[in-house]
């Protein structure tokens, strides 16, 4: 399903819904993070999704990661709280979702690193000097860079 993705712009349309969601900074033992090209919006992203009923949101970030890269993980630690009502969704089906996402930090445990053909296009370890060159939405390269920000101690609560 295609979507557009809205930020502070006036002409966005109205949310009709809030889905809870993750996304996961994954690094590896070099410093890079682990980003994948999403076929949805056609931008990178870190790796994430929608909490199922019946799952702790932990267990949502888990299958997400899984589904979308290959990679097993374990969750670590909360990155942040984004949820910007001028962040909104806009999906082909009608809905259009307000931002409401938990970011974590994952720890890589196995597998390997792979495109699901559906969700994402590409997945690829980028340093921090690469992520300028991607085609990033402004809150998604927000929590890469409270992601990569080693100094920070507290989440970020937004």
């Amino acid at each position: 399903m295609a979507r557009i993705d809205y930020f502070d712009d006036p002409e966005a349309p109205k949310a009709n819904n809030v889905v809870p969601s993750v996304t996961v900074a994954i690094r590896d033992n070099k410093g890079r993070i682990l980003v994948i090209h999403k076929v949805d919006n056609d931008l990178w992203a870190l790796p994430g999704g929608g909490h199922d009923a019946g799952e702790s949101i932990t267990e949502t970030a888990i299958r997400e990661v899984k589904e979308e890269t290959g990679l097993d993980i374990e969750v670590r630690r909360l990155i942040g709280t984004y949820t910007d009502p001028r962040h909104v969704m806009a999906y082909d089906d009608g809905e259009v979702r307000q931002q409401f996402s938990l970011c974590f930090e994952g720890c890589w445990t196995g597998g390997e690193a792979r495109e699901d053909g559906t969700e994402t296009k590409a997945v690829r370890w980028v340093s921090a000097g690469e992520l300028a060159d991607l085609n990033i939405h402004p809150s998604m390269r927000l929590r890469i860079e409270h992601a990569l920000d080693d100094h920070r101690t507290e989440p970020y609560l937004g």
